[in-house]
């Protein structure tokens, strides 16, 4: 489907049902783009309102940008729209940024999905950073993301080749790893009281499968799937699967 993006208030989103009760709130993860969300954006849209927040990496003032600096924009994004039935599923650092705001605001949530959610543990990106200008280089890491490097499209390695090879967005990459690298939130998971899906790839590089069990452990109210033959972003390697466990998640829980 074609997502039409709108700004207004200093916000980029893409909204498919404004109005409905209960909304699908999604977060990427540092490299994430709407593409991978498509799947579970075209399955939801409509039965709830799917939306979407760009989260602003590269927007951001340099003095703001953390973690918690995109806390801050989901929140006032939030506000901004008035939702107040909010079920958050993040990947990659769009879960480690749903954790957060699921602490410091947990009464507009309904429900919280994780899936290679950072927060615990993930690989340095120091150690595996793309070089700059080398494009076979690029494609490698990028599939590598992946069990089946089929995945990793010309438009997605295109899109890490233009950040890689961009100064200005590969220093604000690096920032916003080193500030969730500090962000870790093991001993705050206890508070987070509403219904918890964990989706893990069992091939995960980067937030391994035992991450996901560590969430698992540590959260009051979870519930775990590890896919087999799956790496860091389950929703795009199996989205059908993916869909189907989130939408039985939801449905269990009464928050669609």
């Amino acid at each position: 489907m074609d997502y039409h993006i709108i700004e207004e208030n200093g916000f980029k989103y893409i909204e498919s049902n404004p109005g409905e009760e209960h909304t699908l709130l999604l977060l990427h993860g540092l490299f994430g783009a709407l593409s991978n969300f498509s799947g579970i954006i075209n399955h939801f849209a409509g039965k709830v309102n799917v939306v979407v927040p760009m989260l602003p990496i590269f927007e951001l003032p340099l003095r703001k940008l953390s973690v918690m600096g995109l806390v801050n924009h989901v929140s006032d994004f939030v506000k901004f729209k008035g939702y107040k039935h909010l079920n958050i599923v993040g990947n990659s650092l769009g879960g480690h940024v749903a954790i957060l705001y699921a602490l410091d605001i947990p009464d507009k949530l309904e429900s919280l999905t994780l899936t290679g959610s950072s927060g615990l543990f993930e690989a340095p990106l120091g150690s595996t950073f793309p070089k700059r200008g080398n494009y076979e280089f690029v494609q490698k890491k990028t599939e590598s993301t992946f069990y089946d490097p089929k995945v990793a499209t010309k438009e997605l390695v295109d899109e890490v080749y233009d950040i890689v090879n961009d100064r200005n967005k590969a220093i604000r990459v690096i920032a916003i790893a080193k500030s969730a690298l500090r962000h870790n939130i093991g001993d705050r998971l206890d508070q987070i009281k509403k219904p918890a899906l964990l989706v893990w790839g069992k091939q995960d590089t980067i937030t391994p499968a035992f991450v996901g069990e560590k969430f698992n452990e540590l959260l009051p109210d979870a519930t775990l799937f590890i896919l087999d033959k799956c790496g860091h972003a389950p929703m795009m390697e199996y989205p059908e699967e993916f869909n189907r466990i989130l939408k039985e998640f939801l449905v269990s829980k009464g928050k669609i």
